[in-house]
């Protein structure tokens, strides 16, 4: 092989590098970790919830992955002393404000669709399983708000205002 073409070989090879990275995709917004800061719920006995330090929540999203882990009360929850004895009363109390979910998600301009992989509710794992939001970023504050689900629009959307702890 020639000098030359060794030289057209590497920077062809260079250019294309070169043209490949350009042309990737701007980086995903919702990529890091976001704590749930407020709640808004909509219809009846609308209000919004403001969660007190330490907030008992996280939602982390990786490239196409996500995963939420929160507490949904306002007031701290009781310890078990023994889950073996407690009362069924008890254990709702106490593991009933908890939402543990994860799974896959894409984004298409405005709207975030999550398809959970695994949840501690069951109802909403499976086959066609979806939720679709809304979301909006300002600065290292995110809001969701509800759209629809594989059922349809919701009557009474939430949205959560979460902030970038990473």
């Amino acid at each position: 092989m020639t000098k030359l073409r060794i030289v057209l070989v590497v920077l062809a090879a260079a250019l294309l590098t070169g043209v490949r990275t350009t042309t990737q995709s701007k980086p995903n917004p919702l990529q890091g970790v976001w704590q749930t800061v407020e709640a808004t719920t909509t219809g009846p006995g609308a209000r919004t919830i403001v969660f007190p330090e330490p907030r008992a929540n996280l939602v982390i999203f990786t490239a196409r992955h996500y995963t939420r882990v929160e507490v949904q009360s306002e007031t701290p929850r009781q310890p078990l002393a023994n889950t073996a004895t407690a009362t069924a009363d008890q254990l709702r109390a106490t593991w009933g404000p908890v939402v543990a979910e994860a799974g896959t998600y894409e984004v298409t301009g405005d709207r975030v669709t999550m398809r959970p992989v695994a949840s501690k509710n069951p109802a909403v794992m499976g086959a066609g399983v979806f939720i679709t939001y809304s979301y909006k970023i300002e600065g290292n504050t995110l809001w969701i708000t509800q759209v629809q689900n594989q059922s349809g629009p919701f009557a009474n959307p939430f949205t959560t205002k979460s902030v970038r702890v990473e």
